[in-house]
């Protein structure tokens, strides 16, 4: 049996400093930044756990990617000092695979599932009773020589990453004892960020210049840190090596990202949705065709940004473009301030 998962092999997990110092991601919720609120909470319920000396309470986290919902799987596991084992659910196929990844788990290790919402029915039905009770159900044999056998197990912590919360099943959602959704970074605390990371990939950058990528970066963690990447590039090519405002709009305008942050696929996206669909409303299947991309990208990837900035209004009748975007792309704005007489 081959099963896809990643797991911490450090004996003492997190505690491999070459290792981790290479990487951008937090290892303690000290170091986390920005979701105050939601970082509050789980120091709470994690302290809680240590001290009774129990796993934390089965986790969920929701939201757009690139938002950390990963590095906080991660943290958990260092604040409990606990392995940590990685997959995905699509990775998990059969039955089997799940029993392999849950057999072989630690008392008070976490198990993080990334695209929970993308789990077999059957696995899903499996992994019922492994939260509830850490029992794992096992048949063996067949026919009228089948048995089940109950498997124990330790109390372990599943932490849960989707990216689309509809598409959980209830009985899965309500398993759940503790459930967050994560929301876009602002600039502020986007711009600590950067600093960090320029700080840990020893670039020299000055505060306007994070600023600067702070702004265009959606939002998002992961994409400040991917922007801080390619402007240092530019920085170090051709400029001084400092990361100063004036390089890194350079280096942004090279790279296409604009000041509100869209990419070209963002634009592309407004341009069909405003120059083909007069505006909309218009069906996601229909610009997924006229833009060649794949629906689930344009949902769970691009959208989410555009609906949050007020670029794109998402109804039961389709898409539908807000003024914001028509003054954006410099298209005039039809009477009524948008399409059919919408008013935005």
């Amino acid at each position: 049996m081959t099963v896809d998962f990643d797991r911490t092999i450090s004996p003492s997990p997190l505690q491999d400093d070459d290792r981790y110092d290479k990487t951008l991601r937090p290892r303690s919720f000290d170091d986390y930044v920005g979701q105050e609120e939601l970082i509050a909470n789980l120091k709470i319920f994690v302290t809680a756990a240590c001290r009774r000396e129990e796993a934390v309470d089965h986790i969920l986290f929701c939201g757009p990617p690139g938002l950390g919902k990963t590095t906080l799987a991660h943290i958990i596991a260092n604040e409990m000092d606990a392995q940590i084992v990685v997959t995905s659910g699509p990775a998990i196929e059969r039955k089997g695979d799940l029993a392999g990844i849950l057999t072989n788990l630690g008392p008070r290790d976490v198990l993080f599932i990334d695209e929970i919402h993308r789990l077999n029915a059957a696995v899903e039905e499996n992994l019922y009773p492994a939260m509830e009770d850490f029992q794992f159900d096992l048949i063996i044999g067949e026919g009228s020589y089948a048995r089940n056998m109950k498997i124990a197990l330790p109390p372990f912590t599943l932490v849960g990453a989707t990216t689309r919360t509809g598409l959980l099943t209830s009985p899965l959602r309500d398993r759940f004892g503790i459930i967050n959704r994560l929301q876009y970074y602002t600039t502020e605390a986007l711009t600590h960020i950067v600093r960090r990371s320029a700080q840990i990939l020893g670039v020299s950058i000055g505060d306007a210049g994070a600023v600067a990528i702070a702004r265009r970066a959606r939002g998002t963690p992961r994409i400040a840190n991917r922007l801080l990447r390619r402007v240092r590039d530019f920085a170090e090519v051709e400029g001084t090596g400092v990361i100063d405002e004036a390089i890194a709009e350079h280096a942004l305008n090279r790279l296409q990202v604009d000041a509100a942050g869209l990419d070209p696929m963002d634009r592309m996206y407004l341009e069909a949705l405003i120059d083909k669909f007069g505006g909309g409303p218009t069906g996601v299947e229909t610009l997924s065709a006229a833009l060649s991309e794949e629906k689930d990208t344009l949902e769970d990837v691009y959208e989410p940004y555009l609906i949050q900035e007020g670029f794109v209004q998402r109804t039961a009748r389709g898409r539908i473009a807000a003024v914001k975007a028509y003054q954006h792309l410099g298209r005039p704005v039809p009477k009524g301030g948008g399409p059919q007489g919408a008013l935005f």
